[in-house]
């Protein structure tokens, strides 16, 4: 981040103590695996790739922005924003919701800022703000891609009817392979998270296949559909789908202690 002089970038470049206990946690503690929320790294990701490799907004956020704020201003508040999607790229997610949240009383319009507060929140475990932060920027601009982390905070809330809702939007929507895998999940979740594991297995069925190309949205359901295999007693097929995973990738979460607990 540039310093712009005083106390101000002191204060921006500072954590207070619960921000760098909440960073710290979620840097170090354990991928919440078992209960399947695989989604938010994809999700964060795209996120961060609003920020171009020269260090520029993404032109549409750019042009957002541009729309609310005379030009100094919204340079001003675009570096501001530019650096909250930097700190979200970094899973500096305290400081990532902290700076967005800075910036929504001029830039309540815009909705790149609501979907780092929402994103950050997410990772935070916030999921209620994160719900409200991701409804705000979906009611500003729909982005699909943010669907399946909006459906896991529902998720998260029991608010099951509103998962099944946007499980129904994305499947219209016809997204990118990738997010319509986090989708997927995330409503296979739900369903195990209501003792329906048939049904999740069921949902999950089609994941199952080997494709030519291996990506790491295939790597996420094949561990999903372990874990469930897992949960529902059929220690055969969980150990099956684990080892799929370990041959791809042996580091993936925590797949090789629960091929060595099986």
């Amino acid at each position: 981040m540039r310093a712009k002089g005083g106390g101000s970038a002191r204060k921006d470049r500072e954590q207070t103590r619960e921000e760098r206990a909440a960073e710290q946690w979620i840097d170090e503690g354990p991928v919440d695996v078992s209960g399947l929320r695989l989604t938010a790294e994809a999700a964060v990701s795209r996120a961060a790739r609003k920020v171009r490799e020269d260090g520029e907004l993404d032109p549409e956020v750019k042009a957002d922005v541009a729309k609310v704020l005379d030009s100094k201003r919204a340079a001003q508040l675009g570096d501001r924003l530019r650096d909250a999607q930097n700190a979200l790229e970094r899973e500096r997610y305290a400081e990532a919701k902290r700076r967005a949240k800075s910036l929504m009383k001029e830039l309540s319009a815009v909705a790149a800022v609501h979907e780092v507060v929402g994103l950050a929140s997410y990772r935070l475990g916030q999921y209620r703000d994160a719900a409200t932060a991701l409804e705000l920027a979906r009611s500003l601009r729909e982005r699909v891609e943010d669907l399946p982390v909006l459906a896991d905070c529902y998720r998260a809330l029991k608010r099951w009817d509103s998962v099944d809702e946007i499980w129904a939007i994305l499947k219209e929507a016809s997204p990118a392979h990738d997010v319509m895998a986090e989708g997927r999940m995330v409503v296979a979740g739900a369903m195990a998270d209501r003792g329906d594991l048939r049904g999740a297995l069921q949902l999950m069925a089609k994941a199952a296949e080997i494709p030519r190309r291996v990506r790491e949205h295939h790597l996420r359901q094949w561990y999903v559909i372990a874990d469930l295999y897992d949960k529902a007693g059929n220690v055969q097929k969980a150990r099956e789908f684990f080892k799929r995973v370990a041959l791809h990738d042996p580091d993936f979460a925590d797949v090789a202690d629960r091929i060595g607990a099986l």
